[in-house]
């Protein structure tokens, strides 16, 4: 089939056949599709849009292009979590170890930074000797052996993902829903799943920033994913301030720490965390209701299970054996640590979340270019939530890390620019909004 034939079908509105799309997606593989083709045929989907046949054809393909993960010998459900991204979001750090210490498995494929939203495997990278690519021998012993992993795509998972992602970057095709959907799902089905939850966010912080779009993207991921027989739900959470009080790398791997250790909870970390991982719970099979599964989860937490789950995790993949315990002594510190003094005294009313976000990448904490180094030690802790009342002095906005004092001017000045001040009390909302997906308590 010409590739220019079928670009002109999906230009002109019509709907490809399931042929047309896998010799597409075997074109970007061997090369035979040009990237100005694709590039083209990226543009023809971003306008005319694809049905659920033709984006379920499109993320199975992307899927067969490379290796399919067999996970049958395991006795236990294999069940993931997928955000769409955020600023202070690490519950992936929290959900794993504790799902695995539910009794699933759980074979996490994760990525790094992206714009101003943080990365699972850049936070992970902070742990010395933590290996965030290991070897398909290590990645499955771990998992057998501790329950989790939590690595970066392989280059044998989804590969066509891989070019069709690069293309779209710079095509301006990033946005376009079936071509999103299609990559995020082509990696989860790829990674041998039983079940999946997915993160939607919603708000400043987020890449979907209306509750609109938000909505349809988590309607398309959850109705894809189901067609093609990953049983997943969907929630859609608030991301109009930062998910946890820490933004950056080392400082959301000890905030994790603390909240597997009950030494602290954010309250917005605690309840999407909950949320998904009793969802997790629900879809997997493990809780026949609500009340059960949130039962299994803070049984996990209490009892220092999930913490230990980690600390094994963390060593199995080449970091320290005692992680857990010496968290604060392993991870580098910022030289300059100093807080951020609110201009008056008020209630926080509202946060500029993807400002925070840019904060920490200006800071090193994440990446202007790809091939930009990571500073691990950067970031913000204390990052006071809408709703707190704050004082001139004794109630800082945040305290900002950073490896220099210019760059602590800096970050506080946009710290303070992301901060908006009022008078008049402000009661929490529930960052979890909504959920899209099948009934989660029939059971596999």
């Amino acid at each position: 089939m010409l590739p220019q034939e079928i670009i002109r079908r999906k230009r002109d509105g019509d709907s490809l056949t399931e042929d047309e799309i896998v010799a597409i997606v075997e074109g970007i593989e061997s090369g035979s599709v040009s990237d100005s083709q694709l590039a083209a045929f990226a543009m023809a989907v971003y306008f005319k849009g694809m049905t659920s046949r033709e984006c379920v054809c499109l993320t199975l393909a992307m899927r067969d292009s490379g290796l399919v993960l067999d996970w049958s010998e395991l006795d236990a459900p294999r069940i993931d979590k997928h955000s769409t991204g955020g600023v202070g979001d690490n519950v992936s750090l929290i959900l794993a170890p504790t799902i695995a210490a539910c009794g699933a498995y759980v074979p996490m494929i994760s990525g790094r930074g992206l714009g101003h939203t943080g990365g699972t495997l850049d936070k992970l990278d902070s742990i010395p000797g933590y290996v965030s690519q290991p070897s398909d021998d290590l990645f499955r012993k771990t998992v057998g052996e501790t329950g989790t992993a939590i690595i970066g795509q392989t280059a044998q998972l989804a590969p066509a993902d891989r070019r069709f992602y690069a293309v779209r970057d710079v095509t301006a095709t990033v946005e376009s829903i079936p071509l999103i959907t299609a990559s995020i799902l082509s990696k989860k089905l790829a990674s041998g799943l039983d079940a999946l939850v997915l993160d939607v966010k919603t708000g400043n912080g987020a890449f979907m920033k209306s509750h609109a779009d938000s909505q349809d993207l988590a309607a398309s991921l959850a109705e894809i994913a189901n067609a093609a027989g990953l049983r997943t739900a969907a929630l859609i959470t608030d991301m109009n301030e930062p998910l946890a009080s820490a933004a950056g790398n080392a400082v959301e791997i000890l905030n994790a720490v603390e909240f597997l250790t009950g030494k602290r909870r954010d309250a917005r970390l605690d309840e999407v965390t909950l949320a998904l991982s009793s969802e997790l719970l629900l879809l997997g099979g493990l809780a026949g209701n609500i009340d059960e599964a949130m039962g299994k989860i803070e049984a996990a937490l209490s009892s220092g299970r999930a913490a230990e789950v980690f600390d094994k995790m963390v060593a199995a993949l080449g970091g320290p054996v005692d992680f857990i315990e010496r968290a604060g002594t392993y991870l580098e510190i910022a030289p300059i640590v100093r807080p951020v003094p609110a201009p008056r005294s008020g209630i926080v009313e509202a946060v500029d979340t993807r400002a925070v976000g840019i904060a920490v990448v200006e800071l090193g904490g994440g990446r202007a270019a790809e091939s930009d180094p990571v500073d691990h030690a950067v970031g913000f802790t204390e990052l006071a939530p809408i709703g707190r009342a704050i004082g001139h002095a004794e109630a800082p906005l945040a305290l900002v890390h950073a490896r220099t004092e210019a760059a602590a001017d800096r970050a506080a000045a946009s710290i303070l620019t992301a901060y908006k001040i009022g008078d008049q009390p402000i009661e929490p909302a529930s960052p979890v909004l909504e959920r899209i997906g099948p009934d989660a308590s029939s059971q596999l």
